[in-house]
């Protein structure tokens, strides 16, 4: 009966979250990701230099642990370095967390925490 419940838990799940730069989120809001429910509650967080870390991490755990409609939760590669430790302790299946490149931030490989965990069970 559990795993009825988790699958039951996992179809309910049908919303993308973004926490991003400005220009990422604008580009990921015009393809249609952007959602606000009936309590106001939206499902991207802008990020800009004056956005203090705690704002970050706040945001991170409500999409990873309050959220039960998030299905995957895309963040800028340089803003998930600012949160790292959290990002780095996440191992939940849901939401699927996917660290992106921002316009003037190029994907570093070896900083993807997921990507690093796969290399670890490969013995790379």
């Amino acid at each position: 009966m559990a795993a009825l419940t988790g699958a039951a838990g996992a179809a309910d799940r049908t919303l993308i979250a973004l926490i991003a730069d400005e220009d990422s989120t604008t580009g990921l809001l015009l393809a249609g990701i952007g959602n606000i429910d009936q309590h106001g509650k939206k499902n991207f967080f802008i990020v800009d230099s004056k956005t203090p870390t705690s704002e970050i991490e706040a945001s991170f755990l409500e999409y990873t642990s309050e959220r039960k409609d998030i299905a995957i939760l895309l963040i800028n590669q340089h803003i998930a370095n600012k949160i790292r430790p959290i990002v780095d302790k996440y191992t939940q299946a849901f939401p699927a967390l996917l660290e992106i490149p921002a316009k003037d931030h190029p994907y570093d490989p070896s900083k993807d925490s997921v990507l690093r965990r796969v290399q670890k069970l490969f013995g790379e």
